[in-house]
């Protein structure tokens, strides 16, 4: 057959041009075939529901998913990325975004892809960060366009029917844990979304088709990570035209980072800690554990500085400690370069969550609650970390500490001494 396949020596099949290009065509076909099935059944009048309405008859609760509420959104998503560091304060920022009713957030999802690889076997283990880069972009891009299924790839244990008890922090999403996706949070969620321990009791597994559903039906999809290293890692996300990304680069004093660190993650930073508390250096202390933060950021912002054409319009750099000082007006900026209307409820959790006194024995685990008197929390850093600390840090991280405007110190006393702010006045403009 001259334009199909035939054998070669060894069982080898050679198969002509032609022949190759209808087999990729036909598998495109078959592909953008499936694409479109799950799309429809998620997209179609109340189609995304039908299942659950027939197990559930008569359930005048389940009869709810069929409001029109849920219903695809009809107009172009618009797709936020917090991009951030450990211990930066991007969980409270984060929160800013959960809060808004049009608004699907995503708590960390890039976790998944991290322990998938990490529970994987040694040599998987031993993958340098950047290696990571691709599965990372490609998960994304899947939780922008509200395909919560590509998730089952990396979650373990592995998913049951399209259901799982294991996504990282779910309670951290307001979106999953009120309709449609959880049906008991349907009182709750129109005043207060519900708190991290009220999801899981009440909501039970998580439905990825009914999450599938509650993405489509929102204006905005927010995604939280901590996992990129640098902004020009994102470019392709950025360039792709399926997307129209935003991306909020948060930033923290380095030295509150490093702070932050030690007290949340003790034994990952046990010979700063004791370093800390005795003044003396162990010999075993990784400084990388600092630099590599301060070299990441000092490179994203560098980078959003030469103004590339791939971040213009798409990139708003945001101190964390700004945020902390006023943050009803740092949440309006933030709101109105992503596309977003500051809403009452959105200004009542602001001062409910910027002033407040917080106990470790608060039913929140204090590690990551967003509840904190902010102004205080962004200086507290000063009464915890030895001076010689802090004079250490300052030597490895001072470019990054004078790009972001914070002021070095040169003494104990005047470490100490919270009158004098060590924020230099600064204007971060979107880049144009």
């Amino acid at each position: 057959m001259r334009e199909g396949c035939r054998a070669r020596g060894g069982g080898r099949m050679e198969c002509s041009w032609k022949t190759v290009l209808l087999l990729v065509c036909a598998s495109l076909g078959v592909q953008y075939t499936a694409i479109r099935t799950l799309r429809d059944s998620l997209s179609g009048p109340c189609r995304g529901a039908y299942r659950c309405r027939s197990r559930h008859h008569g359930d005048s609760r389940w009869a709810a998913l069929c409001d029109d509420s849920w219903m695809p959104f009809e107009f172009p998503q618009k797709h936020i990325l917090l991009f951030a560091t450990t211990r930066s304060g991007s969980s409270f920022t984060g929160q800013l975004l959960n809060h808004h009713p049009g608004v699907f957030y995503v708590f960390e999802p890039l976790y998944h892809v991290q322990q998938a690889f990490t529970n994987s076997s040694s040599w998987l283990r031993r993958l340098d960060r950047r290696t990571l880069l691709g599965a990372h972009r490609d998960l994304l891009l899947n939780l922008y366009t509200c395909d919560l299924h590509f998730m089952e790839n990396y979650i373990r244990p592995e998913t049951q029917d399209h259901i799982t008890s294991s996504l990282f922090r779910r309670s951290s999403s307001h979106a999953l844990c009120s309709p449609p996706v959880c049906l008991e949070g349907a009182d709750t969620a129109a005043f207060e979304p519900p708190d991290e321990t009220w999801c899981p009791k009440k909501c039970g597994p998580l439905n990825l088709t009914l999450a599938s559903m509650s993405c489509l039906s929102r204006g905005h999809v927010a995604i939280k990570t901590v996992r990129i290293p640098e902004v020009g890692d994102l470019r392709m996300l950025t360039e792709d035209p399926r997307l129209d990304l935003k991306i909020i680069h948060l930033v923290r004093d380095p030295r509150a980072i490093l702070t932050s660190r030690i007290m949340a993650f003790s034994d990952q930073f046990r010979a700063w800690k004791i370093w800390n508390a005795t003044g003396r250096q162990p010999r075993y202390v990784d400084l990388s554990q600092i630099t590599s933060t301060c070299n990441d950021m000092a490179a994203s912002v560098e980078t959003s500085l030469q103004r590339p054409a791939w971040l213009q319009g798409r990139y708003l750099l945001v101190r964390y400690e700004d945020l902390a000082h006023n943050p009803e007006a740092k949440a309006t900026e933030i709101y109105r370069f992503v596309g977003l209307e500051m809403e009452d409820r959105v200004r009542m959790w602001i001062v409910k969550n910027t002033n407040s006194n917080v106990s470790t024995s608060s039913e929140w685990n204090y590690k990551f609650s967003t509840t904190r008197d902010s102004k205080v929390t962004a200086e507290s850093w000063r009464l915890r970390l030895s001076f010689d600390i802090v004079r250490t840090v300052q030597s490895l991280c001072n470019d990054t500490l004078a790009l972001l405007g914070y002021r070095q110190v040169h003494s104990a006393a005047e470490l100490r001494n919270l009158s004098h702010s060590l924020v230099e006045h600064r204007i971060f403009q979107p880049v144009t």
